[in-house]
């Protein structure tokens, strides 16, 4: 069982939506249908519509009235409490801010020694820095409120340089345990680590410069198609359950996924698409089947 993971909790609070609707008045399909494209997933469509529909969860008749006589509400448990109190204790979660819940009767869950990482690179930024946390604080708020910065940083040479950016928003890579800012701006556009950062603040002079050519980093997309034998459609959402994706029937056991990446992952979604073998059949883009191929042939190589 996963808690208040991304993917997981989403279902929680749909189905929640759903009954509190439901307790008001009796849901049209449409109406079920709008609630659940609004707080689930693409995919979620497929399966939690008819779930309801079909009775299998009990929860709502055919008329759309629900047996429930409250509007559902979702307190928090002990164990849900235990995971808080122990993510609360990765250093990453007070970039944005600092805790403000408090559960002084409550062991947490796990500890940070419990947990062990492989394939990660062990230079990660230093998430502890207070001057790190407040450059990160002020990049979030400049995304959000949309204003320029001026920045110090320290480039690839080991000098210290000077720009102006236009924050548009952050991304955080596992692999390498670093945060990196995208933004544009009139001399700079591109990706900064914030660990090269060394100090940040509004620009002064706003007014005077011109925003440039904008960003034109896109997310990328594959596009492969299944037969759900086995539970293939599970097991394949669920591998690619961090990434966004869409999922459309197109035959009664045939699927088309689409899965949405950076194209800093890129090569982890190669290996990850070919880790299901026969099971998927990737259709487009041309980039992505060229890549398909090429390590398919690399693979063979070595074994000759």
């Amino acid at each position: 069982m996963m808690i208040f993971s991304e993917l997981y909790s989403a279902y929680y609070n749909t189905v929640a939506a759903v009954l509190a609707e439901a307790v008001k008045h009796p849901l049209e399909d449409n109406e079920l249908r709008h609630i659940v494209e609004k707080h689930a997933f693409g995919e979620s469509i497929l399966n939690i519509p008819p779930s309801f529909k079909e009775e299998r969860w009990q929860l709502l008749k055919t008329d759309g009235t629900t047996p429930i006589q409250n509007t559902p509400s979702m307190p928090l448990t002990i164990l849900q409490k235990r995971w808080l109190k122990a993510i609360a204790q990765d250093p990453r979660i007070r970039l944005f801010s600092d805790p403000s819940f408090d559960f002084p009767d409550i062991e947490p869950l796990f500890l940070p020694e419990d947990i062990l990482i492989f394939d990660q690179y062990s230079d990660g930024d230093d998430y502890e820095d207070e001057r790190y946390k407040a450059n990160f604080r002020l990049i979030l708020d400049a995304i959000k409120n949309r204003f320029p910065l001026s920045i110090e940083m320290i480039n690839r040479k080991g000098s210290v340089v000077s720009r102006t950016i236009f924050p548009e928003y952050l991304e955080y890579s596992e692999k390498d345990d670093k945060f990196r800012l995208i933004g544009a701006g009139s001399d700079f556009g591109s990706t900064v680590n914030l660990g090269r950062i060394i100090s940040c603040k509004p620009c002064s002079k706003p007014d005077e410069i011109g925003y440039g050519e904008q960003n034109e980093a896109r997310p990328r997309s594959v596009v492969f198609e299944l037969v759900d034998q086995r539970k293939a459609l599970e097991r394949v959402l669920l591998h690619f359950a961090h990434f966004e994706k869409r999922a459309e029937k197109m035959d009664e056991d045939k699927y088309r996924i689409t899965v949405f990446y950076d194209k800093e992952d890129e090569t982890e979604v190669v290996i990850r698409v070919l880790s299901f073998g026969p099971m998927i059949k990737v259709t487009a883009p041309p980039h992505f089947v060229g890549l398909i191929k090429q390590r398919l042939m690399e693979q063979k190589s070595c074994g000759q």
